[in-house]
């Protein structure tokens, strides 16, 4: 729900930690990671927008004296100078600069000091780092302030800011890492901006551009699901014709080795080891390639699981950035002006395969909504997923598509399947379910209880075959549980 005096949808836990910081009777140092268009600065603003006293954001590739010069304009707008304020030499005497500036304001309540988009300001030998240490050491830590330092960039931010070993090692009083958009916040994004759509259709548009709240304006009131699919990817106007090549650029350095290594995960179905990414992206060996799934991994554009029962040196790496894995799979490669690309697309078999996988993935990223309508929320649970493959002709082999392993010696095995309306379970599918289960307490080993859960949009026919393999179901509505 929108919260009516900031405007701002869902977000309360990451609301409450800002407030938490801007009540708390100490000087406060706030780190914001999230991707790009997550709505970081949209959160930090609304939340302190009567305490804030100073904002500044990077300039995208710009050079240390456009930046000084950026900041000399956004000081002479807060102070509402009638004249120029000088352009800084450096960014310590910047700073120096801004501590006179807030020594000047009302002390009566605590100030919030925004730093949006830090790794652009602190470019190769900026020295803005070093002088943001001095001043929260000199400064900011004997005042009533709050200093939020706000990056896109999650693992620059994470390596340079939070682990730094300067001015600024074990400054950082909290961290708040904003995710995407839930089904439900999405779905209460949408119908704040008078956009009704059934879930089915929501979840449509969240397998094809994710929960990123700028992609998501696009959606416009009175279109189907198609229709917007089809106007915002397919289209040269459409804000997701091309965005896949400025989004990685803008995060990451060098960032060829990360689309390489998206490129590499969005052929596979089952995702991939370090060593198949490095051979499928011809990535060369080294420490290099640990960096970059590090870094791609912090910014939530993939996901590493240790398969069930297996050893940490088999991590299996995932694409879950529904935009990027849409826009390789189709985007990329139908960039025509037929007014119908999309309608004409989505009925291949091509995209069933991808709504297969992009469905796995949505769940995979609503697991805590999942616990909770299966009433396990307050239970410990490892996830993962398993596969065997068959060594033999006469042998099984299984996949599990998420498996929950839990603190109460259970384990619950998902079976995930997209469909356009009631699933039925009949008798050859049932048999594929019974001998997914075989499989897995045979090679698993395990000795705890095993329960098999389906998960459909729609749900699915109760008949024989459905309560002779399946546990419980869950449909559509579980996902879209607020966490």
């Amino acid at each position: 729900m929108a919260d009516s005096t900031t405007g701002i949808i869902g977000r309360q836990a990451e609301k409450a930690l800002l407030m938490e910081a801007l009540q708390s009777g100490r000087p406060e140092m706030v780190a914001v990671f999230g991707r790009r268009r997550v709505g970081k600065t949209f959160l930090v603003r609304q939340t302190y927008r009567e305490h804030l006293s100073f904002e500044l954001t990077g300039l995208q590739g710009a050079r240390r004296e456009e930046q000084l010069q950026n900041f000399s304009y956004q000081l002479g707008a807060f102070s509402q100078s009638k004249v120029p304020v000088k352009q800084s030499a450096n960014w310590l005497e910047a700073f120096f600069m801004l501590t006179q500036f807030l020594d000047q304001q009302p002390q009566d309540q605590k100030q919030v000091v925004f730093f949006d988009e830090v790794p652009w300001l602190a470019g190769p030998k900026s020295g803005f780092v070093t002088a943001l240490g001095w001043f929260w050491n000199s400064w900011a830590e004997m005042r009533n302030v709050v200093v939020v330092i706000c990056g896109s960039a999650a693992s620059w931010m994470i390596q340079k800011i939070v682990k730094d070993k300067g001015g600024l090692h074990n400054r950082i009083t909290r961290r708040l890492f904003l995710e995407p958009f839930t089904l439900a916040e999405t779905e209460s994004f949408l119908q704040s901006r008078s956009v009704f759509l059934d879930r089915y259709s929501i979840t449509q548009i969240y397998m094809a551009m994710g929960g990123i709240p700028h992609y998501l304006k696009e959606v416009k009131p009175g279109k189907s699901a198609v229709q917007v699919i089809n106007d915002t990817c397919f289209t040269p106007q459409g804000l997701l014709f091309d965005e896949f090549s400025s989004l990685y650029p803008a995060l990451f350095s060098n960032a060829e080795h990360h689309m390489a290594v998206v490129r590499a995960l969005a052929q596979s179905h089952h995702g991939l080891t370090r060593q198949e990414i490095i051979k499928t992206a011809r990535l060369p060996e080294g420490g290099n390639t640990t960096a970059v799934l590090e870094e791609l991994e912090q910014s939530h554009f993939i996901t590493s699981f240790r398969p069930f029962g297996k050893k940490n040196k088999e991590t299996v790496f995932r694409l879950t950035d529904e935009y990027s894995l849409f826009y390789l799979r189709f985007i990329e490669g139908h960039r025509s002006n037929t007014p119908d690309t999309w309608n004409l697309l989505s009925q291949s078999q091509m995209a069933k395969t991808w709504a297969g996988y992009a469905f796995e993935s949505l769940c995979l990223r609503h697991v805590p909504q999942i616990k909770k309508a299966l009433g396990i929320s307050g239970i410990y649970t490892e996830q993962s997923a398993w596969r065997y493959i068959a060594q033999t002709p006469e042998e099984d082999g299984a996949q599990i598509d998420l498996l929950l392993d839990r603190k109460d010696n259970c384990i619950t095995l998902m079976e995930i399947k997209f469909a356009s309306d009631l699933f039925v379970v009949d008798k050859e599918y049932a048999s594929v379910l019974r001998t997914k289960r075989r499989v897995f307490l045979d090679k698993s080993r395990t000795r705890k209880s095993v329960f098999l859960i389906l998960l459909t949009p729609f749900g699915a026919k109760v008949n024989e075959h459905f309560f002779s393999t399946v546990e419980q179901q869950l449909t559509l509505d579980a996902l879209f549980e607020n966490r």
